[in-house]
């Protein structure tokens, strides 16, 4: 059974984000745990399951009585969505600092996947991701899934994997990616590396290529590629990339954050359009 974790401040961001991890996870016996994190220090931290809530909140701040109906409302809108009887739904109201209460969450609840979306009620426009999201892809070391409030619902097809080979593989990252690979619908993967410098690798980069490549053929026969795009804008070559091939999902690796940090937190990729429509993977070691 897999356990996931959506925070939501009930904004459209967080609705659109339980719609496709349910999506995705159609057919699978699912926990799916909705955290909402209050500031004030003296909410109490709660987990109610939708089908017996009564007595579960035992806060004396009015303020908490709104929170439990909307926390409570958008548990029984997502579960009268999903229609799967193995998708089970719980609600988790924490307190303080969110990524704080993130991360204490996952650890408590044994999460498997982080999923959210990419901003909040409160999100600035000119952001691509919101600051919450931004520290929980880069603070939290659980696997996230971020989802853009303009993603189609459908399971993903094809499936980029921009690189720059400057980071070796392990077995729990190609775990996590072969994971998300079994979820689509017979996806493709596109291994995409983008460079400056016409294609040249390191001795280094040249021994991770042929690992990644090595794991791919074994895995995935048939289903994957190579592709090389020189460009100075990592940006402007995945979204070249991601529209002539219909891309449905990025998947990044945390642990290259000079790579991730081009592509999330460049200020100048308020000019990119992917970022609104293409959900991406964020895998931690």
């Amino acid at each position: 059974m897999k356990n996931i974790l959506i925070p939501t401040d009930f904004s459209e961001d967080a609705w659109k984000a339980i719609q496709y991890a349910q999506l995705l996870f159609k057919g699978q016996e699912c926990n799916f745990f909705c955290l909402h994190v209050s500031e004030r220090i003296d909410h109490p931290i709660v987990a109610v399951d939708t089908k017996n809530p009564n007595g579960a909140f035992t806060a004396t701040d009015p303020r908490i009585t709104s929170t439990k109906k909307q926390l409570y409302d958008f548990l029984k809108s997502a579960e009268s969505l999903a229609a799967d009887e193995q998708h089970h739904f719980f609600a988790v109201n924490d307190h303080g600092f969110f990524t704080d209460a993130v991360k204490k969450q996952a650890k408590e609840k044994k999460i498997d996947l982080i999923v959210m979306g990419t901003k909040g009620a409160t999100g600035l426009r000119k952001r691509i991701i919101g600051s919450n999201t931004g520290d929980v892809i880069t603070k939290v070391p659980y696997n996230t899934l971020v989802i853009p409030k303009e993603t189609n619902l459908k399971k993903p097809e094809e499936i980029a994997f921009p690189t720059d080979y400057n980071i070796f593989y392990p077995h729990k990252i190609l775990e996590a990616l072969s994971g998300m690979m079994h979820l689509g619908d017979d996806s493709n993967f596109r291994v995409m590396h983008v460079t400056k410098l016409q294609g040249i690798l390191t001795q280094e980069q040249k021994k991770n290529q042929e690992y990644l490549c090595d794991f791919l053929d074994e895995t995935f026969p048939g289903r994957h590629s190579s592709h090389m795009l020189t460009n100075k804008s990592v940006n402007a070559a995945i979204q070249c990339f991601v529209e002539s091939r219909d891309i449905d999902m990025i998947i990044m690796v945390a642990k290259n954050l000079n790579f991730l940090q081009q592509m999330l937190f460049d200020p100048l990729v308020e000019k990119i359009s992917f970022h609104t429509n293409v959900p991406f993977f964020v895998i931690h070691e």
